[in-house]
């Protein structure tokens, strides 16, 4: 864990910019620092990084400042209340507050017992596959068989799907692992042919039935409004 932020601390001052923000590939693998700017600190995966930065930077929310965790923990979520409880601690005397951008995230309630040990709140919802579709609405659905990817995951399926499972040594496992599911669901953050058509390859390559819903940010952005607001 004391590796995850010291490299996080090497990207201090990295500005969101257009020609400075951060690629997909720092934020799997590195996060993003602080500007040491703003009054709130959100705590984020660095897989919401650009869905932060776009509504924040939107809605003029300059008292909202940033940081990352390395997105790839999401391949560990054994690892993401340490390291979140970790962050929190490194930053938040120099804040008058601080929210965790993370759902539960796979950590079977750990993370928010930390949180309310911590007293701040994170983002409700048990993903961000939820938060982004809306809770009630993702729950009221019941889906067993979908697969979902976000447009984050489309830029990066091979960094956290094919690799990780060594698909690419052995594609030959490909229906051990996706046998169950039956559709691929792209939840577009975004309206990105581009990206449409990525995810949809992906779902022919898992041998998937291919489904596109446009969620935008969905209760991702509600609840920034509604810590922005205060």
């Amino acid at each position: 864990m004391t590796a995850i932020l010291e490299n996080t601390a090497t990207r201090e001052g990295f500005g969101t910019s257009e020609s400075a923000k951060p690629t997909d590939g720092e934020l799997t693998d590195v996060g993003l620092a602080p500007q040491r700017t703003g009054r709130i600190l959100l705590v984020a995966c660095g897989a919401l990084a650009r869905e932060i930065i776009d509504v924040r930077d939107r809605n003029g929310w300059d008292h909202m400042d940033l940081t990352c965790l390395p997105a790839i923990l999401h391949n560990h979520p054994d690892k993401i209340t340490d390291a979140v409880r970790a962050a929190v601690a490194r930053h938040r005397d120099a804040y008058e507050s601080v929210h965790v951008v993370y759902a539960d995230c796979g950590t079977g309630g750990l993370l928010q017992a930390a949180c309310a040990e911590l007293g701040v709140e994170l983002v409700a919802g048990p993903h961000c596959y939820s938060f982004f579709e809306g809770n009630s609405t993702f729950a009221d659905r019941d889906e067993i068989t979908a697969f979902y990817l976000t447009d984050f995951l489309v830029r990066q399926f091979d960094a956290f799907v094919w690799k990780p499972l060594g698909l690419d040594r052995h594609p030959d496992l490909r229906d051990m692992y996706f046998g169950n599911y039956q559709t691929l669901v792209y939840q577009a953050q975004t309206n990105d042919p581009a990206l449409t058509e990525r995810a949809r390859s992906y779902a022919e390559r898992l041998g998937l039935a291919f489904e596109r819903r446009y969620t935008g940010y969905g209760d991702l952005e509600t609840t920034l409004d509604g810590w922005a607001r205060r």
